[in-house]
């Protein structure tokens, strides 16, 4: 049985596509096939590996990906846009299935002391986590 096809995408895929594809893959990995990119990948906040550690996800491994990685070669059952901005630049997928809006935050735009720019970043993990598991019970 093939996999259900899930593509999240972010302006610099560096925080909230990040989240969204680890989380998704530690609650429903054997059933969808994960994938997350950028408009313009910036590389992985440290500040997201961080909050992601904290609730035992590793993001080792992981990088910032183009979503002209994936224009064109795979299509998506779901794309889950999660932020404004690339909802405004999202390119059309052929073949793409369901698109999804959540406008999510930025962290990374977050100013003051580490904690401050920490519990924003850890106020943004949370809402994704609560986003992908309301979504999955969806899907049943």
């Amino acid at each position: 049985m093939e996999k259900t096809k899930v593509l999240f995408l972010c302006t610099g895929n560096s925080a909230r596509s990040q989240m969204a594809e680890a989380f998704l893959r530690k609650y429903a990995g054997d059933e969808y096939e994960v994938h997350s990119a950028g408009i313009r990948p910036l590389g992985i906040n440290p500040y997201t590996i961080r909050v992601m550690e904290e609730v035992g996800i590793s993001l080792e491994g992981h990088g910032s990906k183009s979503v002209d990685e994936y224009i064109g070669k795979i299509d998506f059952d779901y794309l889950i846009v999660v932020c404004a901005n690339a909802e405004k630049e999202c390119p059309v997928f052929p073949g793409a299935g369901e698109r999804i809006h959540w406008d999510l935050d930025d962290p990374a735009g977050q100013l003051g002391t580490e904690e401050e720019k920490l519990q924003k970043f850890r106020e943004v993990r949370d809402k994704i986590d609560k986003l992908i598991q309301e979504w999955l019970s969806e899907q049943d």
